[in-house]
């Protein structure tokens, strides 16, 4: 008997041909991956090697500053297996950070509790642009999308003049 036309084989079989148990996704702090939650119970429910998962994401992360989020696909196998990809950080993560924010506005659209400039958004769109699934994407598109994103947390995005005349003032 075969699948229905409509099933993805992919979604039943890994590309090493393993049967996928789940796909697990996290945000986990870069180097401190650790069996407690959320880490722990995502795995654990599927009976995949904990420890194994915490060393090999804190070894990949050792580079990176401490307490920055990386997203992570892990995608478990029916032989308790695992293979996991990382992301980089969140568009919210960068964009707080540029604008030097704790976090976005509690009025978006009202209140404005940041500004960031193109050149960060631009900054931010190359490092996005790295991500898997992103190859394909235009430049243009991924700022647009940040762009989008600044608007939905309250930071404003300034123009080229006004930075250029805040530049001339100074």
């Amino acid at each position: 008997r075969s699948p229905p036309a409509n099933l993805n084989p992919q979604r039943l079989h890994g590309m090493s041909g393993k049967s996928v148990l789940a796909k697990i996704k996290l945000l986990v702090p870069a180097g401190a991956a650790k069996p407690a939650p959320p880490v722990g119970p995502a795995l654990g429910q599927h009976g995949l090697n904990i420890m194994s998962f915490c060393k090999e994401f804190n070894a990949k992360t050792a580079d990176y500053k401490s307490n920055v989020p990386v997203p992570v696909l892990i995608t478990a196998f029916q032989d308790k297996t695992f293979t996991f990809a990382m992301k980089s950080p969140p568009t919210t993560f960068f964009i707080k950070k540029m604008a030097g924010l704790s976090s976005g506005s509690q009025k978006p659209g009202h209140s404005s509790v940041g500004e960031i400039t193109l050149k960060h958004i631009y900054e931010i769109a190359k490092l996005k642009a790295t991500d898997p699934g992103m190859q394909d994407t235009s430049l243009k598109s991924i700022c647009k999308s940040i762009v989008g994103t600044c608007k939905s947390m309250g930071v404003r995005v300034l123009p080229k003049e006004e930075v250029a005349s805040r530049l001339a003032s100074q």
